[in-house]
């Protein structure tokens, strides 16, 4: 069976500042959440963000990881990183 083919995730500055400030636990599970998009950039669960083409999200625990999907270019590039309350202001 052919291997699928791994993507090259990128994670914006803003994105990885916040996962630097973050308590180490939650960072290693955010971090996980993260480099599995390399392998499937569409994991189950994830939801596709009404009114952008490409944006989609990902839960872990209380914390949202929004990211864009190039699939032309396999990249996946992590956008933000941010509580449930306020993942979604500064798209």
């Amino acid at each position: 069976m052919p291997e699928r083919p791994r993507w090259s995730v990128i994670i914006k500055r803003q994105a990885g500042r916040t996962l630097r400030r973050l308590p180490k636990d939650l960072a290693t599970r955010l971090t996980a959440a993260i480099d599995a998009l390399a392998e499937n950039p569409r994991p189950a669960g994830c939801i596709k963000l009404t009114g952008f083409d490409n944006f989609w999200r990902i839960r872990v625990g209380g914390w949202r990881i929004v990211y864009a999907i190039h699939d032309d270019e396999l990249i996946v590039l992590v956008i933000e990183i941010e509580p449930r309350g306020g993942a979604y202001r500064n798209l």
